[in-house]
């Protein structure tokens, strides 16, 4: 429901809203990529989204221990694959780089780890990148605009909370049949959502026991995003490790959502300045996978995932060395393993390169 009150209508909102009078209602997919990446005016692009003075906060700026155990999880793969030297670690959305800095912390560690080391990041944001630089500080890196732009070779590409910002189509099952969700414009000329016309025949994302209600998803971006990955892992040895919140099963469900200075608003309000963000399918994903060729790990929960890599045996050890962060490290870890926090919610799935010659799955899953 909407609140009775809604904030004033950003700049970006006004703009879109005479397109859309001009030309017609635009998808929820369209909404997406104008809201998150318009040059101008789009929330990824003009905004830093991390950290208390953001709107949102990822596992890496909860704890350092993420990121330390998913440095082990790199070093130990970067041995089982014969240690190749040179070889790249890509991080695609970096955030303000915590987790590549704690990662590096714990990698350095490993003989022979940092001397073989290319690092590449993805990121659109300049004001991200300067806070990556800072955070890395002497480690030498290159930023990319996208994962097409990095050169190929073997190596490691990590996604944490990435997935969760592709586009997203939404569509309705109504008592004839199917309908795609649109935004449109209502009296007031502020932005609203509708049903498009019936379609033809159900999406390819609808299931035959999906009743009268039920909202399906799916994100165009998705196949042409695991084609990257894919072509990449065919290039040279390498895994791709993908951590986000989602679905599992294929459930229906509305999973579009906005986040606005750490509070949960209306996907259509403060247009441009709310981060929105979907549900990974990531049944979807692994078919994606299979079908291009790269063996899948899981998905598992980031819970069995992170306790799997020593997490509660890390916290306890950071305890006995400063036990006046006892509360503080006890709380975030729950954080990132309870069920009822992101330890249910996220998921976890490792893609493997075809050349790959290590035995079984990598660690963690």
């Amino acid at each position: 429901m909407r609140t009775p009150e809604r904030p004033p209508p950003t700049g970006l909102e006004t703009r879109l809203a005479a397109m859309i009078k001009a030309c017609g209602p635009i998808s929820v997919d369209a909404f997406m990529a104008h809201a998150l990446y318009d040059p101008q005016a789009g929330y990824y692009a003009t905004r830093l989204p991390l950290g208390p003075r953001g709107d949102f906060i990822t596992s890496p700026e909860i704890s350092q221990i993420f990121g330390e155990l998913i440095g082990l999880w790199v070093a130990q793969s970067w041995l089982d694959l014969g240690s190749p030297a040179p070889f790249q670690l890509i991080e695609l959305g970096p955030g303000r780089g915590t987790l590549m800095a704690d990662m590096l912390r714990v990698c350095q560690r490993v003989p022979g780890f940092m001397a073989a080391l290319q690092l590449h990041l993805v990121e659109t944001n300049p004001g991200l990148r300067e806070a990556q630089q800072t955070a890395l500080g002497s480690h030498p890196a290159r930023w990319h605009q996208s994962l097409d732009d990095v050169p190929p070779g073997a190596g490691f590409i990590l996604a944490n909370e990435f997935l969760d910002c592709l586009p997203i189509r939404q569509y309705i099952c109504a008592e004839q049949g199917w309908h795609e969700k649109l935004v449109g414009v209502d009296a007031e000329g502020r932005l609203t959502f509708g049903l498009g016309p019936l379609l033809p025949k159900p999406p390819p994302c609808a299931q035959p026991d999906d009743g009268i209600g039920a909202v399906r998803e799916e994100a165009p971006g998705l196949a042409g995003l695991v084609d990257l990955l894919s072509r990449r892992l065919h290039t040279g040895c390498g895994r791709a490790l993908l951590i986000d919140y989602g679905d599992r099963r294929g459930q229906p469900g509305d999973s579009f959502q906005a986040l606005y200075r750490h509070q949960k608003v209306h996907p259509l309000d403060h247009v441009g300045e709310a981060d929105l963000t979907a549900h990974v399918d990531f049944k979807a994903l692994i078919s994606l996978a299979k079908a291009s060729g790269l063996a899948t790990s899981g998905p598992v929960t980031q819970r069995e995932f992170l306790q799997s890599l020593g997490i509660e045996a890390r916290r306890d050890a950071l305890i006995r060395a400063n036990p006046h962060c006892e509360s503080e490290l006890t709380h975030s870890v729950e954080r990132l393993i309870g069920e009822a926090h992101m330890g249910g919610l996220f998921h976890v799935v490792a893609l493997e390169s075809p050349l790959n010659t290590a035995h079984g799955p990598p660690i963690g899953l």
